[in-house]
């Protein structure tokens, strides 16, 4: 039966490939590079780097566009048109294969965490056009680089973590003491929390070559982040940032 990969590749650094990882991409027939256009070309970029560089075998690549987000209606609509239109992409990709071939996706980060890739070869599997079955590989998050290039453990001690996006941050409550890490904050929403004592650890391209981090009192490091934002993705033409926001300690006194 065909079979797929579905590999978690780091957050953007090439060394964030696990041992694991570096097995399942050399054990495919096939890697699926997907393109995003012109202003995500470092994302494609990164992962014939990848390839180049921790392939030991002559594996096959194929690439393929992404079939582009309507923004015209309903979010959870659009969403779910979107997911539809990539599934019928990767049935095709998948058909593709002989019945006896391997192919691999290379997810930034981790499948679990934000991606839609296994939601998506679920929908695949029961559109019922073509029979394979897939494994995941995991990897790191850009949750565990933005800890690790602000030396700061996730957690406190005894306080729950939440994980949101920039869509549900600004409508949520911040002041119950957990650890809440914001994703695919378009929208910049820790400009709208401003009336909590928090602190703030944000990073873009977090393991690339081009990181950014800024840290502290979110009253006080606001306007730098909004700055440093917004000078990256005019230089980049794309950003992908993530942070995390506090409003207790360890131990309180």
């Amino acid at each position: 039966m065909r079979h797929v990969r579905v590999i978690g590749i780091g957050a953007g650094n090439p060394e964030h490939m696990t041992v694991q990882a570096i097995t399942a991409l050399n054990s495919a027939d096939v890697l699926f590079i997907p393109t995003k256009g012109a202003e995500k070309a470092a994302l494609a970029q990164a992962r014939r780097d990848i390839c180049t560089r921790f392939l030991t075998r002559d594996v096959h690549t194929q690439e393929f566009a992404v079939p582009v987000r309507r923004s015209d209606a309903d979010y959870t609509e659009t969403v779910n048109a979107w997911h539809a239109a990539i599934a019928q992409t990767y049935a095709d990709l998948i058909a593709t294969l002989t019945e006896t071939q391997t192919a691999a996706f290379l997810v930034w980060g981790d499948p679990s965490l934000y991606d839609s890739t296994i939601r998506i070869l679920e929908r695949v599997k029961d559109m019922g056009q073509v029979a394979f079955d897939y494994d995941v590989i995991p990897g790191i998050t850009s949750i565990q680089a933005l800890c690790a290039s602000h030396r700061i453990p996730l957690n406190l001690i005894g306080k729950p973590v939440h994980i949101t996006t920039g869509r549900a941050a600004s409508t949520e409550d911040f002041s119950n003491g957990a650890s809440a890490v914001v994703m695919l904050d378009g929208e910049q929403a820790f400009n709208r929390l401003h009336e909590h004592d928090a602190t703030i650890y944000w990073g873009a391209y977090l393991g690339s070559a081009q990181e950014i981090t800024v840290a502290g009192n979110l009253a006080e490091v606001a306007d730098t982040i909004t700055k440093a934002r917004a000078e990256a993705r005019a230089a980049n033409g794309w950003i992908m940032d993530t942070y995390l926001i506090r409003t207790a300690k360890d131990f309180d006194v």
